[in-house]
């Protein structure tokens, strides 16, 4: 801990951002990583049972599934299962209008992971800039007559700052990629189910029309509506 503080100290001022940029990643990723498992849902399981639901033509459990079941995924399907009894464009706009309100929630402060991946190594190659400015300085007060030790401060923000952008930078990086990657593992999920409910919506509605097809036919032969002659 001693060395650390030392270190932070001999770093100079640069060593604030580059500390900030730091913890800023670590609360941004926690809190992605809080959140996603919150939204996660075992998707084959549920969508089963929302397609038996559906085929069944029980659609106030449906959407009382949904309602229950946490993430994006069940709140798009949701607003496209809410407007079954609508045409297919007006379904695909609930659906999409749905999932613009989603995926923002799911995009929350992941840009600030990558400004911290980004910013941190140019802190740290500012302070290397800076100390070695600080050294020539020193050769230029000194008259070019320098001992090694005359310039040990100067090169020690250059070679601290710079380890720390990089130490702040590389983790921020992999956090970044990491929750990247899960928001587009949601962005698919989505994509999927949404397209099968559409789909299986398009077949019940056909369903429908052909057994009323059917009533109707039915009814017109049934016997007792002719004339006899």
């Amino acid at each position: 801990m001693n060395t650390f503080i030392e270190l932070f100290i001999k770093g100079g001022p640069l060593m604030y951002p580059i500390v900030l940029c730091s913890i800023v990643s670590c609360a941004v990723f926690f809190e992605r990583l809080y959140h996603f498992k919150r939204a996660s849902l075992n998707l084959d399981p549920f969508m089963k049972k929302l397609c038996e639901l559906m085929r069944s033509r029980r659609w106030v459990e449906a959407i009382t599934l949904c309602s229950d079941s946490p993430g994006p995924v069940a709140a798009v399907l949701k607003n496209g299962i809410i407007k079954h009894d609508e045409n297919r464009e007006l379904i695909k706009e609930s659906i999409e209008n749905s999932i613009t309100h989603e995926m923002p929630r799911l995009e929350r402060n992941v840009q600030l992971l990558s400004i911290s991946a980004h910013i941190a190594p140019l802190l740290g190659l500012l302070g290397t800039v800076l100390g070695m400015i600080e050294c020539f300085r020193v050769i230029q007060t000194k008259a070019g007559i320098v001992n090694p030790t005359d310039l040990a401060g100067g090169i020690s923000v250059a070679l601290i700052t710079t380890a720390a952008g990089l130490t702040v930078a590389i983790p921020s990086f992999l956090a970044y990629s990491f929750t990247v990657a899960r928001i587009d593992i949601f962005s698919v999920q989505i994509e999927r189910s949404s397209t099968e409910i559409l789909e299986l919506i398009e077949e019940i509605k056909k369903e429908n029309e052909l057994a009323l097809e059917g009533q109707k036919m039915t009814q017109a032969y049934t016997p007792g509506r002719h004339k006899r002659g």
